[in-house]
């Protein structure tokens, strides 16, 4: 089992930043894929950032440039830097453990953040 608390989340202007942080505990953090999602009122959840064991990465084309993901695998925490953020970025943000080889997937519950003047 895994948990994951999530931090970091609040009212930002556009143009402004954040820093989320997903703290994990409870299994051996390194192993997984971590991730961040969000979701928007009355839309589906989309993946945001993901980073592999092996720290590649992966983001969604609308947050190229402006997010980006890292982990402390000493800290047992998952990073989601935000930068020049958008009112369209307003949403929940999910943090997110996976194995799928093992049938693992956990989540957090989730930090809003909100972009708005």
């Amino acid at each position: 089992q895994v948990q994951l608390v999530e931090s970091g989340g609040g009212l930002v202007q556009p143009g402004g930043s954040l820093r989320l942080s997903c703290a994990a505990s409870g299994s051996i953090f390194g192993v997984y894929t971590m991730a961040w999602y969000r979701q928007a009122p009355g839309k589906q959840r989309e993946l945001v950032a993901a980073i592999t064991s092996g720290r590649s990465t992966n983001y969604a084309d609308s947050v190229k440039g402006r997010l980006t993901i890292s982990r402390d695998n000493a800290k047992n925490t998952v990073y989601l830097q935000m930068n020049s953020l958008k009112p369209e970025d307003t949403a929940v943000y999910y943090c997110n453990a996976a194995r799928p080889l093992y049938y693992e997937d956990y989540w957090g519950q989730g930090t809003q953040v909100t972009v708005s003047s």
